[in-house]
């Protein structure tokens, strides 16, 4: 049976939004070591005072709606399973060209770019068969799980011509 016990730590409403088709990428200052992780809910952003204005309009009360992950002591709900299919360069000045593909405003991705290209990973988000409570090991960007999800039965979020289409309107 697949399993899988690396994680990447994300942000709950990024998740939500790479789990629910409405943003099919990330963009970091840095590569992945990673061909493929659990997306594991993190709360960071939704401490911050004035969290929404960093997302677009369209989607604040997505965002408000999917700030807190579902927790029990020290275990998060995980509900989604990410393989990176492609990771491309853009200078950080173009980043602005893909807002379709994801939720926060360009301004906000431009802030915390501190390098000249941005690494693009393009992601084929898939939802598990069934949700778990999950507990990871400390870790700034990837962690571990402390017990292994399967991977048995996962569903693509998108299907292959939806994500060919974006996957092609990207690159």
């Amino acid at each position: 049976m697949a399993q899988i016990t690396k994680c990447l730590n994300e942000w709950n409403a990024t998740v939500e939004a790479l789990g629910q088709g409405k943003q099919t990428i990330l963009i970091r200052n840095y590569n992945t070591t990673l061909p493929n992780f659990i997306l594991y809910p993190t709360v960071s952003y939704a401490l911050k005072d004035n969290y929404l204005e960093s997302f677009q309009p369209k989607y604040r009360d997505f965002v408000e709606e999917n700030a807190l992950p579902l927790k029990e002591n020290s275990k998060f709900l995980v509900k989604y399973f990410a393989k990176v299919e492609k990771v491309i360069e853009k200078p950080v000045s173009r980043v602005g060209s893909l807002k379709n593909y994801y939720i926060w405003t360009s301004e906000h991705v431009k802030s915390y770019m501190n390098t000249p290209k941005a690494k693009v990973w393009i992601l084929r988000v898939y939802e598990l068969k069934e949700p778990v409570m999950a507990e990871r090991t400390r870790g700034m960007r990837y962690a571990n799980l402390l017990e292994p999800v399967s991977l048995e039965g996962i569903k693509p979020v998108l299907t292959d011509s939806e994500f060919i289409k974006i996957m092609n309107k990207i690159e």
